[in-house]
């Protein structure tokens, strides 16, 4: 089995984000970044398909030279190579990533052959377009399936399940496939020291494709506002227990 996985370099999701004073750029002065949780799980997914049946696992990028780092993260996890085309650090729209992720699969299946499943997040831990995957399918000429949170391969199908009001709806699509990734479909591991070793050693095929007119235009960006949250004190000693009373009263469990 030859199995893809795309994956983007987003700022860590547990940072704080903060934008710039123009607001059309996030300050990643004091920021870190990382795989996005969705393709967290899309790369655990390569790795455990790979360990399964077999075969060869590559990880692919679409990002600025330091993007190198979440490709080497992802061959300390078990991937068996990498592809980074290299940008500028400037944002792609989804249909020029889409197409420059296209092009990239077209050359090395020409070269080493067909991939039998596309990995993707099911959407960016950034922009959150929902497209790239859509796009790389369609183009393709291959079946896609997004919102993914179960995933099984046999005899040449790919079983998805996605979560549904009730229970889970479920699609058999026959490979070559592209699978959308929902964070929650594995439990993602962790690189050991050598695995990171080896990793740090292993090339990474790099390319700088050229960037069309985009077809989005960002005006600016917004930091949406936390969730305020506030404590009651309803009194100190036995003086607070008709006070506990009422308040258990008040949301049914009495």
């Amino acid at each position: 089995m030859k199995v893809l996985v795309c994956i983007k370099r987003v700022p860590a999701v547990a940072g704080r984000i903060t934008l710039t004073e123009d607001a059309r750029a996030i300050d990643v002065k004091y920021l870190g970044f990382a795989i996005g949780p969705h393709e967290e799980c899309a790369v655990e997914q390569a790795v455990r398909l790979v360990e399964e049946h077999g075969g060869e696992s590559v990880v692919l990028t679409l990002g600025p030279a330091e993007a190198v780092e979440q490709l080497r993260e992802s061959m300390a996890l078990g991937i068996s190579r990498a592809i980074h085309l290299v940008t500028d650090g400037q944002e792609w729209d989804p249909e020029s990533t889409a197409s420059a992720i296209v092009d990239a699969i077209r050359a090395d299946e020409a070269e080493s052959g067909r991939f039998d499943l596309l990995l993707l997040g099911n959407e960016t831990g950034d922009s959150g377009g929902y497209q790239v995957a859509v796009r790389v399918g369609r183009t393709l000429g291959r079946p896609v399936v997004t919102g993914v949170k179960g995933m099984a391969v046999a005899n040449g199908t790919v079983r998805c399940e996605q979560e549904a009001s009730g229970g889970r709806d479920v699609y058999e699509v026959p490979q070559p496939a592209v699978v959308g990734v929902l964070e929650g479909l594995n439990l993602p591991r962790y690189p050991s020291l050598p695995g990171r070793i080896r990793a740090k050693n292993r090339p990474v095929a790099a390319s700088s494709p050229a960037r069309p007119g985009q077809r989005l235009e960002m005006l600016r960006l917004v930091v949406p506002a936390g969730t305020a949250k506030q404590a009651t004190v309803l009194g100190t000693g036995a003086s607070a227990a008709s006070a506990v009373v009422d308040l258990l009263d008040s949301v049914g469990l009495l």
